[in-house]
């Protein structure tokens, strides 16, 4: 650890002259870094579980010791199951304590490998079969009937799945079912009986990416790189053994299992499970003022959404007086939002950036400096990140002057060495042991980074990863459908939402919301269906005939931009939006009013109105 705060690129720079990574890092796997804090902080408790998320449940509590006697316990169960370095156990699991057992359990005796249980069957199948996972641990039938119903489908595509361990209910052996408590509870937890030295490099863990459609690309994760991000996440934050962290997010994504897992673990911090599904759950959001208040917490992590609807319950006469910090990730925080939240609540909000190539998290605002609102803050220590141009073959050009646009790369321990799928490679690095993000943004001249769009076309509905390909491959099979493209759409509360464009057939024609339905229909994640689909003649193409998104992005703002600003129109101006793109913003809207009224209040009112949108905007008067 290191005392040291975090003020500037210079603290930043100042840390690793102080001593290289591989001399600072505490602990050689995700194993031993349990072993120590449970030798450390024995009867401290790590976790607090909460069955439904109310400040009244009583929760089951565990301490480190008897978190790391569970996954010691868990990790020998999979070892007898026959894990070994290089295999993989999956889980497919809300948020419990015997999630956390199985998730480092796992990577004790093997890789683990995270599933989203929201996923249709198909798709657990392909991960499954990409990780080559033999062993899966999941929730019993009487208690998950829907996922379980999933399982028997995946079972039925996956022959060589031939072990499911579940939660929750009974075995049936005959039937390759075992009943995971009773036969971790038969494990010792004094010990590894593999005997196993885990080395830094050696891969631990895989989570799938790519979107909640399309197909998955499993990235692998080494200890060295979990193990850094524990440390750079709770040294960044100043956070100690005094802090208690809320877990709402789910554990099959990486911010979950890093920020509210691993980093707290680190130092003997508390967690707070806010409930099996988090705050999917009806009673957390409503509870979270005075969950926050029986637990003294310090700290919690979430997507923009969840600060939109946090906005909507008063604190009251709840004691939040113990909130140091909130993290915000995975989706770009509306600059208003961001604003009204920190003025409601008085909780201060750190935004960040990261993937799970990046194993979760590479850049911040400093806690203990200046934070400059919309930006993601500074690279975190022995992480070198940067914007560069590219090649036409995706590899560098050269490195981005300060302010210039360019693809944000990195690198460091926490770089990710590869999917499992090798074809997928090629485009992950710009150059050896650099990542690709994907994304775009610049640097300014202190360090901050600022993102300004994407060079891959995910869609980011609320944290939610959307690949238009789906939606777009749904269409295509209309009738009347000749070319279709989905892209994002500004939205206040999910940050963008998917809506499709599309160009008929000569002859032919389709009333858009029957093709959203259509959409709705044959598209299997809810999240996908697009929001609009929105016909367009002729679909705007590059040279070589590719169809030409940002010009489709361009065009979703502005119908929403001035969609929003309807009521300025009543006042009596006359309104016109543009959207282009933008040197240092990345996309910038320009609304341009005409009319007699007072300019100062329709101003101050165009900036209400589109101040919960991610894209900048500015004003003139014409």
């Amino acid at each position: 650890m290191t005392d040291r705060p975090i003020r500037s690129l210079a603290d930043i720079e100042a840390i690793e002259r102080e001593m290289p990574w591989d001399e600072r890092a505490p602990a050689h796997s995700t194993y031993a870094l349990l072993e120590g804090s449970a030798a450390r902080f024995p009867d401290r408790p790590a976790i607090h579980f909460l069955p439904n998320g109310r400040a009244d449940d009583v929760p089951v509590i565990l301490s480190y010791a008897a978190l790391f006697a569970r996954v010691t316990q868990t990790a020998n169960l999979f070892h007898d199951l026959g894990i070994r370095p290089g295999k993989a156990v999956s889980y497919l699991l809300p948020n419990l304590p015997q999630t956390h057992f199985v998730i480092w359990g796992g990577q004790a005796a093997g890789i683990v490998n995270a599933i989203n249980p929201l996923l249709d069957a198909g798709h657990i199948a392909e991960i499954l079969a990409a990780a080559d996972s033999r062993v899966l641990v999941t929730m019993a039938p009487e208690a998950a009937p829907d996922l379980w119903r999933k399982v028997e489908a995946v079972r039925a595509m996956l022959p060589r799945l031939d072990t499911v361990l579940v939660i929750g209910g009974k075995a049936d052996p005959a039937r390759g079912i075992l009943a995971f408590d009773d036969e971790v509870a038969r494990r010792p937890a004094d010990r590894l009986v593999s005997g196993r030295r885990i080395e830094p490099d050696e891969i631990c863990a895989y989570f799938h990416t790519g979107g909640t459609t399309g197909a998955p690309k499993l990235a692998r994760h080494t200890h060295r790189g979990e193990v850094y991000e524990a440390w750079v996440m709770s040294t960044v934050v100043g956070m100690t053994m005094a802090d208690t962290l809320l877990l709402g997010l789910p554990l099959f994504h990486v911010n979950a299992v890093m920020v509210t897992g691993l980093a707290p673990f680190l130092v003997g911090a508390a967690t707070v499970m806010l409930s099996p599904s988090g705050y999917r759950h009806p009673d957390v959001i409503p509870q979270f003022w005075r969950v926050v208040e029986r637990y003294r917490a310090t700290s919690f992590s979430g997507v923009p959404t969840i600060y939109a609807a946090l906005l909507n319950v008063p604190i009251g006469d709840a004691d939040v007086s113990s909130l140091r910090f909130a993290i915000c990730g995975a989706a770009p925080m509306p600059v208003e939002l961001f604003r009204r939240f920190e003025a409601a609540t008085g909780i201060r909000i750190l935004e960040g950036y990261g993937m799970t190539e990046g194993t979760c998290a590479s850049s911040v605002n400093p806690f203990a400096g200046e934070r400059r609102v919309g930006s993601i803050g500074l690279r975190y220590p022995y992480q070198p990140m940067k914007t560069v141009k590219l090649k036409a073959d995706g590899s560098h050009d050269r490195d981005c002057a300060v302010d210039e646009i360019g693809v944000v790369t990195f690198s460091g321990p926490n770089a990710f060495p590869g999917y499992v799928q090798d074809k997928h490679n090629k485009a992950a690095f710009v150059a050896p042991g650099w990542v690709n993000s994907g994304d775009l943004g610049r640097q300014d001249a202190d360090g901050y980074f600022w993102l300004t769009g994407r060079a891959k076309d995910l869609i980011i509905r609320g944290g939610h990863n959307i690949d238009p390909q789906m939606i777009e491959e749904v269409l295509h099979r209309h009738p009347a459908v000749a070319l279709a493209a989905a892209v994002g759409r500004p939205d206040v509360y999910a940050g963008e939402v998917p809506v499709a464009y599309v160009e008929f057939r000569p002859g032919l024609t389709a009333d858009p919301e029957d093709l959203r339905r259509f959409a709705r229909e044959n598209i299997f994640e809810p999240p996908a269906a697009p929001a609009e689909v929105i016909p367009i003649a002729p679909m705007p193409v590059t040279a070589v005939g590719k169809i030409f998104k940002p010009t489709l992005r361009h065009d979703a703002t502005r119908r929403v931009y001035d969609a929003s600003l309807h009521p300025l129109r009543e006042q009596g101006w006359r309104v016109t939006v543009t959207v282009a793109a933008h040197d240092l913003y990345g996309t910038l809207a320009t609304v341009a009013l005409a009319g007699s009224g007072d300019r100062g209040a329709a101003g101050a009112e165009v900036a209400r109105l589109l101040g919960g949108y991610a894209i900048r905007h500015e004003v003139c008067f014409t």
